[in-house]
């Protein structure tokens, strides 16, 4: 298989460059590290002089550093550079471990439009400030009289076609046309606006998309107007936009080897393994209990595969019934049941084609899917719902499932063809009580991202409290230890800096006597609020006690498990 190519940094700046407004982003330091042509012509300095300085010394306005203080962002803000006026938002830049690493600003020059506005008094004001509009346009322009004459174009129009002023005015509305029929002239006689019509326009008869609406003052024909979109630059511009979203997508999988802390033996292997599987094409199982970090590694074998600039797409098989499982996976023709939408629907595997489809709790679906998955597998192939006729698909299948698929195969409940087909490269994601060297790195990289979430400022966390941790069996696996952490900041202070034992909650599920006194003395909860407080927890008890594991859980509170996982998501239970 091919490799595809990955644009470098001065295609990517290309881009930025061909946008029309401006962009500008600097780093933690305050200082520049993008600038793009927009920017350079509204700043008056050129790039390769800004790059590297601080942003204040180039733009003394710039309220960008404001946005590194407080991390939050500003839009439709107005500021004064130089002699112009700009309207400009201004965002905090954070890298996939939610860390602010910069800030950036998109504006764009509003003082034309400002200054037209305040002129517009009068009726001649008027016609110069649409005149101005239409020649500062980059769209083409071209305006005709009521018997078709030519009567106004546009600097963009002349560029595009190639003709001037002498060319078009006072003549014909076919004049510039080298195939194809006058949209002026249609407009003309019917009175109606024309949208998309095609065209072949100048001595290069170029291609392109034209808009057309008649000019009616008093209920008098005036003329016509038309803007004229090059379809050559739209191509180049879906191109460009394309070979954007095959980048862009890649963020779809978010996580890398590199995320995944590995400070144990079992782990570390664990990593190898999905290492050696990404660059092949086989299908992977990852095998663990609940909150081991099954989809992080799914996301890292898609990034570090041939399809990482392709789609991920993750299914929770547990969380759908049956027949929307099955259609959206595969897709149906219209009519193929009640309520399809018109045209049909897509499926997934088709959507995803040449990417990666991660099946989570795969060991949930029905022996019916099943079935039609081992298709996939066995022939590339999937057939729509209602439809006859099979379609081609070239998609990658990593599944998951903390079910024991064997025991599922004795007792009818998994198809023996279809483990074999799924587990070719299995890899077992140990339990977090296997791995106690990793409970404090992994604790400081959830505060990380729990300061951000939180807006806090925590520093760390005490060896004493790492040490109580370490001697819990999370049951609930990593999973379980950020539902830890997140309980145990909302127990300090914001003026503490240091996680510590006293901040922990009771690790037997219970709620510490500290958190208690904030609700008693800073809430006053309603029977809703405390109804589902009562709720969530009962839930997580009965999870910690099956050792998360989702199905015994439903069969326990006596609930479907579609109704489990929609109380998981409304209690925001990972």
């Amino acid at each position: 298989m091919s490799q595809k190519k990955i644009m470098g940094p001065n295609e990517i700046l290309g881009i930025l460059d061909s946008i029309k407004d401006a962009i500008m982003a600097i780093d933690l330091e305050g200082k520049i590290i993008l600038m793009n042509k927009g920017a350079e012509k509204i700043v008056k300095v050129d790039a390769d002089k800004a790059i590297g300085r601080e942003v204040t010394e180039v733009v003394p306005t710039s309220k960008l550093k404001r946005v590194l203080r407080e991390g939050k962002g500003e839009l439709n803000k107005r500021q004064v550079i130089g002699n112009s006026t700009i309207l400009t938002n201004r965002m905090p830049v954070l890298n996939q471990q939610g860390e602010l690493v910069g800030a950036v600003a998109v504006f764009r020059d509003i003082t034309e439009v400002i200054e037209l506005a305040e002129e517009a008094t009068n009726l001649k004001e008027i016609q110069g400030m649409l005149e101005a509009i239409i020649n500062a346009t980059e769209d083409a322009i071209s305006v005709v009289d009521k018997h078709g004459k030519g009567l106004v174009i546009n600097p963009a129009y002349k560029k595009l076609t190639g003709f001037t002023e002498e060319d078009i005015l006072g003549q014909p509305a076919t004049v510039d046309i080298s195939q194809g029929e006058s949209v002026h002239l249609k407009v003309l006689k019917t009175r109606k606006p024309i949208k998309g019509e095609k065209l072949k326009v100048g001595p290069q008869e170029k291609e392109v998309l034209v808009d057309a609406a008649p000019v009616i003052v008093n209920d008098e024909l005036k003329g016509s107007v038309a803007v004229i979109h090059d379809i050559s630059e739209i191509k180049r511009l879906n191109y460009e936009l394309d070979k954007a979203k095959r980048i862009i997508r890649k963020l779809e999988a978010k996580y890398t080897f590199e995320d995944i802390i590995a400070k144990e033996t079992n782990m570390k292997m664990a990593i190898a393994q999905a290492e050696n599987a990404a660059v092949t094409p086989a299908t992977v199982l990852l095998r663990g209990e609940s909150g081991t970090g099954k989809e992080i590694f799914a996301h890292a074998i898609h990034n570090a595969s041939n399809r990482r600039f392709n789609q991920f797409i993750r299914v929770n098989c547990a969380a759908l019934p049956e027949s929307l499982l099955e259609s959206e996976l595969f897709g149906y023709v219209e009519g193929a049941f009640t309520g399809a939408k018109r045209g049909g629907k897509k499926g997934i595997f088709a959507q995803a084609n040449g990417g990666t489809i991660f099946l989570d709790e795969i060991g949930e679906i029905s022996l019916n899917i099943q079935a039609k998955l081992l298709r996939v597998l066995q022939e590339r192939e999937i057939v729509p719902v209602g439809e006859s006729k099979p379609q081609n698909v070239d998609v990658r299948i990593i599944a998951a499932t903390n079910v024991n698929l064997e025991e599922a195969i004795k007792k009818g409940a998994f198809r023996e063809d279809l483990y074999y087909r799924i587990s070719v490269v299995p890899i077992f994601i140990p339990p977090l009580r296997e791995r106690i060297q990793e409970i404090e790195p992994l604790s400081k990289h959830i505060l990380k991202k729990f300061n951000q979430d939180y807006g806090r400022n925590i520093e760390g966390i005490t060896s004493k409290a790492i040490e109580r941790l370490s001697q819990y069996k999370f049951r609930g696996n990593v999973r379980e230890l950020e539902n830890i952490i997140g309980r145990a900041i909302i127990n300090m202070d914001f003026s503490e800096t240091l996680l510590d034992d006293n901040h922990l909650p009771h690790l037997d599920g219970t709620t510490p006597s500290s958190l208690k006194r904030v609700v008693n003395d800073k809430r006053h909860l309603s029977l809703d609020e405390v109804i589902a407080a009562t709720e969530k927890d009962y839930i997580l008890k009965i999870l910690r006690n099956n050792n998360n594991n989702k199905t015994q859980t439903a069969k326990d509170l006596k609930v479907s498990i579609r109704t489990l996982y929609n109380k998981l998501e409304k209690y925001n239970v990972q």
